[in-house]
């Protein structure tokens, strides 16, 4: 029992870790991002994304990110996002193993919608 507490602990740390840190370095990067003609990239399931999304995103599933990475543009800045941010970090990986240079995640796509919706109104 105690080695349960011990590993739930763990992983409760490195989760709000990983939190902290996507906060702040997107955070940080966000508004320039956004300025200098960021795509946000959607890579939720098809069907996901026509329930609802972030107006004027692009969706590419992360399933197919593999192969369409071909047709994004490796000199553009990309914004990953997803319903809980786990498949948003993976793109973010895949992207740049791929040589993307400029790719942020932007986590679960509710805390970015905030974000990006206080950006707008702190105007």
């Amino acid at each position: 029992m105690k080695t349960i507490g011990l590993l739930l602990g763990a992983v409760l740390v490195v989760y709000a870790s990983y939190r902290l840190y996507r906060d702040v370095a997107l955070s940080a990067g966000l508004e320039n991002a956004l300025q200098n003609g960021a795509i946000l990239l959607d890579v939720r399931t098809p069907k996901e994304y026509e329930v609802g999304h972030i107006a004027g995103s692009v969706n590419v599933s992360l399933g197919s990110l593999r192969e369409k990475f071909k047709e994004l543009d490796s000199a553009k800045t990309y914004i990953t996002y997803c319903s809980h941010g786990l498949r948003s970090a993976k793109a973010e990986s895949i992207l740049k193993e791929r040589g993307f240079l400029h790719v942020l995640n932007g986590g679960a796509m509710t805390d970015l919608q905030k974000e990006i919706d206080a950006l707008k109104t702190s105007k």
